[in-house]
């Protein structure tokens, strides 16, 4: 599908995907609302199928797979959790999964991409991973499928939006962690065409990226896709050395700004979420936190505030890092 997606496209994957995943719930959190002087909830995509965000849209690209397709086969890249969600949708398709992973990649991802029944590849950094990715699906035929960039990918992310819609009464913003932009990209695109008909259009939505891997909002500052030549973040899942080309288009049309967080304030917020909110975040997952903690998105009156905890599938390793030093908060 490379046509810009209508209204109908979201709706349509909302509806195929739908029976398949949890609609997360939205949790109140007095904690950071108190500092923002506004209602705060989280979207809790950590208690998503597979642990994240990621099954929206990976269900909707195998499930818009004609049959010869599906029968070949897929490979995508991933840090982990597009890796699972692809592992997991493949199964229930009975397609065979090819996933090419990072050497470095988080062994409890690893292990859990195997455990969803996908062959597993670790090979190089994230851009040696893509290039073995696509090596992989020329030399054995297989469907590449693209971790965010790609309308069909979109298309299912759009579903957390077209919910968020639904659940928060009046204006709101919300704020997405991004990496190469796939779920902003969707959340923002299924606002702009659908929201009016999921009974909302007065979203804002902003961005939030760590500042060792700033992929998207570089590519706003340079007006184009932006790749980098190298990326230093706890964030595996917000570390992707490019920003997709479609999903720049999205963030440029419709996404307020993009703003960037230290490591250091992400472990904070993951600290925080655990304490407080009782919730396991991994990095990728806190960054909207972190960014209404530190104060880089901030609320108007009357707005709702809806922070996206996009994962839990978090190293045991950093998770006790992020308890012992995370700073405390407020």
């Amino acid at each position: 599908m490379s046509r810009p997606l209508r209204a109908a496209d979201f709706i349509a994957a909302r509806r195929r995907i739908a029976p398949k995943i949890h609609r997360t719930p939205l949790l109140s959190f007095r904690t950071l609302g108190r500092r923002l002087a506004a209602d705060a909830v989280l979207k809790c995509e950590n208690l998503q199928k597979t642990g994240s965000f990621k099954v929206r849209g990976a269900l909707n690209s195998i499930a818009s797979l004609g049959p010869a397709e599906r029968a070949r086969g897929v490979v995508t890249i991933s840090a982990g959790n597009h890796a699972q969600a692809v592992a997991w949708a493949a199964g229930r398709a009975g397609a065979r999964a090819v996933v090419v992973m990072p050497e470095r990649a988080a062994r409890t991802k690893v292990e859990a991409a195997r455990g969803y029944g996908a062959e597993v590849v670790l090979h190089g950094d994230a851009a040696g991973a893509f290039a073995e990715a696509h090596r992989r699906a020329e030399a054995y035929e297989l469907v590449f499928l693209h971790p965010f960039d790609a309308s069909e990918v979109i298309a299912g992310h759009g579903s957390t939006g077209l919910e968020i819609a639904e659940d928060v009464p009046g204006p709101g913003v919300i704020v997405v962690p991004v990496g190469g932009g796939g779920q902003i990209a969707g959340i923002a695109g299924a606002l702009a065409r659908a929201g009016r008909l999921a009974g909302r259009s007065r979203m804002r939505i902003v961005g939030v990226e760590p500042a060792g891997a700033p992929s998207m909002r570089r590519s706003l500052d340079e007006g184009r896709a932006a790749r980098l030549d190298r990326v230093d973040t706890i964030a595996d899942g917000l570390a992707p050395p490019m920003a997709g080309e479609l999903t720049y288009r999205y963030v440029a049309d419709h996404v307020e700004d993009v703003a960037l967080v230290s490591d250091d304030e992400i472990l904070a917020a993951m600290r925080l979420l655990a304490t407080r909110a009782k919730l396991v975040a991994e990095p990728s997952g806190a960054a909207a936190v972190a960014a209404l903690m530190c104060g880089r998105v901030s609320a108007r009156a009357g707005e709702t505030v809806v922070a996206l905890v996009t994962g839990g599938n978090v190293d045991e390793e950093v998770m006790v890092r992020a308890l012992r030093e995370g700073a405390r908060w407020p």
